[in-house]
């Protein structure tokens, strides 16, 4: 029977993709992951090299915006072909940026195609990991506690949430930064919060909270917020 693979890529340099996931995608006689409109997309471009000439490749086009609708028509019509490839025995890895099961765009295609296939996700380096790593940031120590929170949940759970932790990651940060400094000040933690984006990347960039809003969030970011 033929194997839906998820395969996380990580973060964007290619030396963190792991032996199984370099393994898998050279052996895939199919690649599919996602992309905008025109262009590779992240998650193809940081595995370019490793797959080999020839191979079947379903790119899901979608539109990079808050509008769902072009997503969802993205992953129903890739689903299709996927599953058709399924269906004539042929082996499919999903490209995943970080890891397919956090905040993985992988898990919309697992929720359309999991009950009636088999499947195995590869894990990858997530961005908290590789914020830790660039930031020099421990997320954890003894029995601290780690939050893992979108930055899009309203300031009322912001400040809510993060008293409940040590080290708090803050996802999807670009359009929010004012509110999360605004957040963090009333909680007198700004000082401990460390702006990183495109972790792993040649244009990896360290900053302070300040340091991030004077230049301008970008998507591919977080924010780390220490004990």
């Amino acid at each position: 029977m033929a194997k839906l693979y998820g395969v996380g890529v990580g973060p964007g340099d290619p030396e963190l993709l792991t032996l199984k996931a370099a393994r898998l995608l050279k052996e895939a006689p199919v690649i599919a992951y996602p992309a905008p409109m025109e262009g590779q997309g992240l998650a193809r471009s940081i595995v370019g090299d490793l797959i080999p000439a020839g191979r079947t490749e379903i790119p899901l086009r979608m539109e990079m915006s808050l509008n769902r609708d072009s997503a969802n028509a993205a992953y129903d019509a890739g689903a299709i072909e996927i599953a058709r490839h399924l269906d004539e025995g042929r082996d499919v890895a999903v490209l995943c940026e970080g890891d397919p099961l956090l905040f993985g765009s992988f898990i919309y295609l697992l929720e359309r195609l999991g009950e009636n296939y088999s499947v195995q996700v590869v894990p990858g380096i997530a961005s908290p990991m590789a914020s830790a790593a660039a930031s020099l940031m421990p997320l954890a120590t003894q029995d601290e506690a780690v939050l893992l929170v979108p930055a899009t949940r309203s300031e009322e759970e912001l400040e809510r949430l993060i008293v409940s932790c040590e080290t708090i990651c803050l996802f999807k940060v670009g359009r929010h930064l004012e509110k999360i400094r605004r957040v963090l000040m009333k909680s007198n933690r700004l000082h401990k919060a460390r702006y990183v984006e495109r972790a792993s990347q040649a244009e990896e960039r360290v900053l302070t909270l300040d340091q991030a809003i004077e230049k301008g969030g970008i998507y591919f970011a977080m924010v780390l917020v220490g004990p």
